[in-house]
């Protein structure tokens, strides 16, 4: 008798976590993932389309998720003439960054979430470019407006840890004002309905 009651309490627990945890639809249009790098003599910026994203989410909080990020379609915004854009959006694509035509697409994998409060999180994760995965960790902030969800946060990551190498001044010397500085910053921007 004592297992019958303990396997109803776990089914029960079972079904009732499950009932709670709810997969959010990412709205793809309202969502986006911005690029930020930064050389000696300025900084660039630009987009990175998001090709699919999923958020878990249970009692209202983020418990999981991930997203993909189209490398084949990232944009520079801050350049106003077409030649020059088009020659550092090319760049950008080569094997010099983030060799597009090979690694296509670059992912972020939640694996542990730690919430202060309703809006507060800190968020773990794997960031996979070029083929390669590295722990990261950033502070994001979630917003609720009735069944709408928009979760913000900044990863910032040392590209060199992804084999993007070029112009890094801990690989080549005396570059001057051509050195580009390794930190690059992705300011994500999720849009769920919940």
């Amino acid at each position: 008798m004592k297992l019958i009651i303990t396997l109803i309490l776990a089914f029960g627990t079972f079904f009732s976590t499950n009932e709670t945890i709810a997969p959010a639809t990412v709205n793809k249009t309202e969502s986006q993932v911005t690029w930020k790098a930064a050389k000696v003599t300025g900084e660039h910026w630009g987009y990175v389309p998001i090709a699919d994203a999923n958020l878990d989410v249970t009692g209202g909080k983020i418990t999981g998720g991930s997203f993909e990020m189209d490398m084949v379609n990232l944009t520079v915004e801050d350049l106003t003439d077409e030649k020059s854009k088009g020659n550092l959006t090319n760049h950008l694509k080569s094997d010099d960054f983030f060799s597009v035509e090979k690694f296509n697409r670059s992912t972020f994998k939640i694996t542990e979430v730690k919430s202060t409060s309703a809006t507060d999180y800190t968020i773990n994760g794997n960031l996979t470019i070029k083929g390669i995965t590295k722990a990261v960790s950033f502070p994001a902030k979630v917003a609720l407006a009735g069944n709408k969800m928009t979760a913000t946060g900044t990863i910032k990551f040392d590209r060199t840890h992804y084999d993007i190498k070029f112009r890094s001044g801990n690989f080549f010397e005396n570059l001057g004002d051509r050195m580009i500085y390794d930190e690059v910053n992705l300011d994500v921007k999720l849009v769920a309905t919940i």
